[in-house]
């Protein structure tokens, strides 16, 4: 299965889009969450990085926002 990752800026606190990585990872269907969320963030190197978590549409999209960083990570699944 794969997983659609974009990491980009933000400005007043929504993504910006003014400069964008997007990354495409193969991923397990028996993968728990914190495999899935520690996979993408170790794709787009924020390994390490803390932050905060939402989902939504049940788990068919995740966003991540770390802490201190102006950055905002976007995670799709297919």
């Amino acid at each position: 299965m794969k997983m659609k990752i974009e990491l980009t800026d933000t400005f007043a606190g929504e993504a910006n889009y003014s400069w964008v990585r997007r990354e495409e990872v193969d991923y397990s269907e028996g993968m728990t969450d914190f495999q899935i969320r520690r996979l993408a963030k170790k794709t787009m190197g924020l390994t390490g990085i803390r932050g905060t978590w939402d989902s939504f549409s049940g788990s068919e999209f995740l966003r991540f926002r770390p802490y201190g960083i102006c950055e905002v990570m976007h995670v799709d699944f297919d």
